[in-house]
């Protein structure tokens, strides 16, 4: 039995009849919670078409205006590419990501985010993310359809549930951790730990480092309070770092 709450969030889908294809895949897996972001009409009849006997899903759907938002109450998120970058870190081949929620509390909220049709998740969407997976395939250029991405990773998650142990944290939430990553931002700037031609570079390095961590609640506190105490006691850094 799975004791976790996974949740599919879409990411501006421009095909109706994609959506409804998703919703289709989630009610064969037993996964009721879909997430849309900027999303095109799910009420198409492309959409109802697509989704058979899940169409009571396409009316549950809750719509965000962006990705952050759509993932403010969850505990851990997972973005689904394929494009690999820097900033992306290293891609967790999908088999093995059950692995890593052996530390994933019980009850709480797992999302799986996929990207657009035609360009997936940009690299600041994959940072907003706990951490990034990709399912591989013999054409290392190929990318599947957004539906197909979705009942595959489904798939994975559903045969490997007897394998996940259930650990009793109390874990953050995303938009808990969102106040630790902006004082990190602000120290690092302040001390000069910063590549004026790539700022993004070390934030998102420590956001996916802490997020990997999966620090529990009192853990997430002692870190806020140790950065808040640093950013009293350094100085502004007098020059600026070269590029």
């Amino acid at each position: 039995m799975r004791h976790f709450t996974p949740i599919v969030v879409l990411v501006e889908p421009r095909q109706p009849g994609n959506v409804g294809a998703v919703c289709r895949a989630m009610a064969n897996f037993g996964v009721a919670q879909l997430r849309l972001v900027k999303s095109c009409d799910p009420f198409h009849p492309d959409a109802v078409k697509f989704s058979v006997g899940a169409r009571p899903l396409l009316g549950q759907a809750e719509h965000f205006p962006d990705l952050a938002a759509a993932l403010a109450d969850v505990h851990h998120s997972v973005a689904l590419t394929r494009r690999t970058g820097r900033l992306r870190g290293n891609l967790l081949p999908l088999e093995e990501l059950s692995q890593r929620f052996q530390s994933v509390a019980a009850q709480s909220r797992v999302a799986f985010v996929f990207g657009r049709e035609d360009r997936g998740l940009t690299t600041q969407e994959v940072a907003l993310c706990s951490q990034a997976a990709t399912i591989e395939t013999t054409d290392e250029t190929g990318s599947l359809n957004l539906a197909q991405a979705v009942v595959v990773t489904l798939y994975e998650l559903s045969r490997r549930q007897d394998r996940v142990g259930i650990v009793q944290r109390d874990q953050p939430t995303h938009d808990q951790f969102e106040p630790l990553f902006q004082q990190l931002d602000e120290l690092v700037h302040r001390v000069g730990y910063v590549n004026p031609s790539r700022p993004e570079v070390i934030p998102t390095m420590l956001r996916r480092l802490l997020h990997q961590a999966a620090p529990d609640v009192a853990e997430l506190n002692q870190l806020r309070g140790l950065i808040n105490r640093l950013s009293e006691s350094v100085q502004d850094w007098p020059g600026r770092r070269r590029g």
